[in-house]
């Protein structure tokens, strides 16, 4: 099986985001403390809690710290007020663009995605404009190395419950159901290969290719102002650039 690779999409993703560990910590613990409130402090019984262990392992986030913010969380219940909000809207040339929120202040979090869209030739739509566009899957990108095989790797994907396995130039790309993502990392991990991203995402179901150099700059700066945002947990779009 092979398909289309957003390995270097992800890459640069990640870089950006190791230049600034302390703030993808903080929101990952954000992510933990709700997780912890809705369903408890045991990964095994909380399948949410266990999607965000998950990515917090692949952000290498040290077990240490996972452990004392599920503790934190389990202390803190009644100090926990964040309010999970979702916005859509569109980029330059229609791209759609989703963005996952936490907040405990509605009002300055609207404000400063509204913001975000504006300086990025962009706009925000309403609730359920491009979402449709997109699918709720578990994602989990491994690179290429000489020392990984393919065949072995995808038995072991499939095995554990995955739903696809795509081969692409630079990278593996194993889909799955949102509630099996968490299983099927732990297969992987198990036969000792590290993810570079393990999630459970929006995965656009076509891409926009923006050709107009302006429009590249504007929806990067978009994404990197709604990246820099402490309310902002995820920023997904179709954009193929």
């Amino acid at each position: 099986m092979s398909g289309h690779s957003k390995f270097a999409n992800i890459k640069h993703r990640k870089e950006r985001q190791d230049a600034k560990k302390g703030k993808v910590f903080t929101k990952i613990g954000r992510e933990i403390a709700v997780a912890v409130k809705e369903g408890g402090s045991d990964p095994s019984t909380n399948s949410k809690l266990r999607d965000v262990v998950t990515k917090a392992k692949a952000n290498n986030m040290p077990n240490d710290t996972i452990s004392r913010s599920i503790k934190k969380a389990a202390g803190e219940l009644g100090n926990i007020n964040y309010e999970h909000i979702t916005y859509e809207g569109y980029g330059p040339n229609g791209v759609a663009v989703i963005v996952d929120c936490l907040t405990e202040n509605k009002n300055r979090t609207a404000a400063n995605i509204r913001h975000a869209f504006t300086k990025g030739g962009g706009n925000l739509g309403t609730s359920g404009c491009v979402s449709f566009m997109f699918d709720k899957k578990g994602q989990i990108i491994i690179e290429k190395t000489d020392d990984i095989d393919e065949d072995e790797l995808m038995m072991v994907a499939i095995e554990a419950g995955a739903e696809d396995f795509l081969a692409n130039d630079d990278s593996f790309e194993i889909v799955t159901l949102p509630d099996e993502m968490g299983d099927v990392n732990n297969a992987i991990e198990k036969e000792g290969i590290t993810p570079i991203s393990a999630e459970v995402t929006m995965i656009p179901q076509t891409t926009t290719e923006l050709s107009n150099d302006e429009d590249v700059k504007k929806m990067d700066r978009m994404i990197d102002m709604l990246e820099e945002d402490d309310d902002v947990q995820n920023v997904w779009h179709n954009c193929d650039n």
